[in-house]
């Protein structure tokens, strides 16, 4: 995946970073649906892009996995699909229940009564029915998990959290607040006792019953078998949250 630090500029000053950003996240939000086939010019002029810095900026896509160059200067958007989100699940389980392990016995006081505050704005964002409020202090949430394990590790496990939203906001995910709920209390709470083992299976517990959720929409005969290898060598007893899949 391409990395956001020193981004360019194209030769005539417009900044790549900033097409590419905001490509990208239209791309991962469905605002540029998955599948489609778009024409660079109408790409330029719905982004108010040049065309030097949108074909870098789409070449950085590319290299994400995020579009495919087509003919007579047309991109396709990356489909959808159980392969994709598999590969990607296996990638995340795999760091960040290294990353969290890392991160918890360098938790202060502080950092988890972040985590916390971040449990209550969840619940009020539940509570008002704000999904896309409560996306932001989920997000800072899982990020604190895994803070201390360095810049690019962190980096790639947001970049790979970015791709599964997606998923989760095309086919769901998300669940039943009261089990959410559960198991970012369950997270919070193992982290709080410095039980990094116990940690890391409650993390990787609750990705796997997010896998699940969508793959009981995406692709429900799914076979997850590298899924399930993955998640019992990283945090051996947490694949059963995938269930019978």
């Amino acid at each position: 995946m391409t990395s956001k630090a020193n981004i360019p500029k194209a030769r005539d000053g417009q900044n790549v970073g900033a097409v590419y950003e905001r490509l990208r996240t239209a791309i991962l939000r469905g605002e540029i649906a998955a599948g489609a086939t778009v024409a660079q010019m109408r790409l330029a002029d719905e982004f108010g892009a040049d065309r030097t810095p949108l074909r870098e900026a789409l070449r950085m896509l590319q290299r994400d996995g995020l579009v495919i160059s087509e003919p007579n200067r047309s991109v396709r958007v990356t489909a959808l699909s159980g392969e994709d989100f598999e590969e990607i699940c296996t990638m995340r389980v795999v760091l960040e229940a290294v990353a969290i392990r890392i991160t918890v016995p360098t938790l202060t006081s502080a950092d988890l009564a972040g985590l916390e505050g971040y449990m209550a704005q969840m619940e009020h964002y539940y509570k008002v029915g704000d999904d896309a409020g409560m996306r932001v202090p989920h997000r800072k949430f899982h990020q604190l998990l895994v803070a201390a394990s360095g810049p690019r590790v962190s980096g790639e496990i947001a970049d790979l959290s970015d791709h599964s939203e997606r998923y989760r906001r095309r086919f769901g995910g998300h669940g039943v607040w009261d089990d959410r709920r559960a198991e970012h209390r369950g997270i919070v709470d193992a982290a709080a006792a410095g039980d990094q083992e116990l940690a890391a299976v409650r993390l990787i517990e609750h990705y796997a019953r997010t896998a699940a959720l969508v793959f009981g929409v995406l692709e429900s005969e799914h076979d997850l078998g590298r899924l399930r290898t993955a998640i019992g060598a990283a945090a051996p007893g947490a694949e059963a949250a995938l269930g019978a899949s």
